[in-house]
């Protein structure tokens, strides 16, 4: 089992840049694959990025690609979503999600972390 912690969210104005992170906890943090999602006021949960267990190999969502980068450090247990050229539409609760099984649904989320950005 593993825990997940999200932070780095805030306040930022289009076009900026924020850093989240996701804190794991366990020793097992590199057994996982990882994703990161979002919620926007009154719309459905999307993804946004997804990273496998060794770094190798890395997915974004549409609306994210070239503008957002995902990646880990498993010797520190912890995921990192860079997030550049941000639009008012980024405006979301970010959650992170891991996964044992490659190409499965996420087994353990996060609580989020509220990324607001301000045209």
């Amino acid at each position: 089992q593993v825990q997940l912690v999200e932070s780095g969210g805030g306040l930022v104005q289009a076009g900026g840049s924020l850093r989240l992170s996701c804190a794991a906890s366990g020793r097992t943090f590199s057994s996982y694959g990882l994703g990161w999602f979002r919620q926007g006021p009154g719309k459905e949960r999307e993804f946004v990025a997804a990273i496998s267990r060794n770094g190798d190999n890395t997915k974004y969502g549409d609306s994210v690609k070239g503008r957002f980068t995902i990646s880990r450090d498993n010797a520190k247990n912890t995921a990192y979503l860079q997030m550049n050229s941000l639009k008012a539409e980024d405006t979301a609760v970010y959650y992170c999600a891991a996964r044992l099984v490659p190409i499965t649904k996420y087994d353990y989320w996060g609580q989020g972390t509220q990324v607001t950005v301000s045209s």
